[in-house]
């Protein structure tokens, strides 16, 4: 396997922004997260909303979630942006990009789940892929526990293992 190098070199970020994982959703996200860990190492980053957020226009609260997500990426991170009119993938084609990623020699893999308005226009600009998971709508906390399935399987196809049936 010529990434093999870059395999084990590559970080997963998953980054959101809002509250902490809600009870409800916290062992699962963990359970899978622990999961990706087995292939690469990986971590949670949540971006706290702007504080007076519920007094701000729309408008201004995603200006500002947008800023500090800006902040906190590096120059050479490969940011995914996980929004409504991003592209659609198969479960294999997510696993593609993330091995495709490794095989470049990309040091951060960030995954990025917006604020309650969706992303400001600058983050989606500064992402390398936007990606929708679906046309539903789902709540945030449930689409951290997603990602880190959906992460987790890609991983898991890479690697021929039996998680993934087809």
């Amino acid at each position: 396997m010529a990434g093999l190098f870059y395999f084990y070199h590559m970080k997963i970020a998953l980054w959101s922004v809002g509250r902490p994982h809600e009870a409800q959703m916290k062992a699962g996200i963990e359970e899978f997260t622990g999961r990706i860990g087995r292939y690469y190492p990986v971590t949670w980053v949540i971006i706290p909303v702007p504080k007076n957020a519920a007094s701000l226009p729309e408008k201004e609260t995603k200006k500002k979630e947008g800023e500090a997500i800006l902040e906190k990426l590096a120059k050479e991170d490969v940011l995914v942006a996980l929004d409504e009119y991003g592209k659609m993938l198969s479960s294999e084609k997510l696993a593609g990009l993330i091995e495709e990623k490794a095989n470049a020699g990309v040091k951060q893999l960030v995954f990025l789940i917006g604020g309650a308005f969706g992303l400001d226009e600058a983050v989606l600009k500064r992402s390398n892929f936007t990606w929708s998971l679906s046309q539903l709508t789902f709540p945030h906390q449930l689409v951290r526990l997603i990602l880190a399935e959906q992460i987790y399987r890609a991983c898991s196809i890479n690697r021929n293992e039996k998680y993934h049936h087809r």
